[in-house]
């Protein structure tokens, strides 16, 4: 597929994720605004891009029975909101990894202005549905992840 067909991926700077997207139409409510619940699909969306450009092959390790991640906690914090056609970023850096999950400190911007920020858990669980180790592998790429970088302050 060429590169300029390819989905959009984000980017590293350093530690931290940079994932671009568009508000459309659909992600809005009746007045207009993002609706609460899409900011946590934004930072889903990123996560997962996230990994994925940096070795973690999340989609290999569930079919192959391994299990997959699963949302254990969830910070929110709504400041402003985002609006039809805003182009934003979302802004992604790992602050901790232990043997079963990492959290994740996200930010959704438009432009310089902070929308929403949270820090998530995300849990690594077996297809029964129990904590699970991670793989030493993925392991090692958090820690070289963990702590690189900065997100920007409102």
């Amino acid at each position: 597929m060429p590169v300029a067909d390819r989905p959009a991926e984000g980017r590293f700077d350093g530690g931290v994720h940079h994932f671009p997207l568009r508000v459309y139409f659909e992600d809005t409510d009746l007045s207009g605004v993002v609706y609460h619940a899409n900011y946590l699909r934004y930072m889903e969306r990123a996560r997962s891009d996230m990994l994925r450009i940096a070795g973690i092959d999340q989609r290999a390790f569930f079919e192959g029975g391994g299990g997959a991640y699963a949302v254990a906690d969830v910070q929110l914090r709504f400041r402003s909101p985002a609006r039809l056609d805003d182009a934003l970023m979302v802004v992604s850096r790992l602050e901790r990894v232990r043997a079963a999950d990492v959290l994740v400190h996200q930010q959704v911007r438009c432009g310089t202005a902070l929308l929403a920020e949270a820090r998530i858990t995300v849990a690594l669980v077996s297809a029964s549905g129990r904590p699970t180790r991670q793989p030493p592998h993925w392991i090692a790429i958090y820690q070289g992840l963990v702590g690189q970088g900065e997100l920007q302050r409102p």
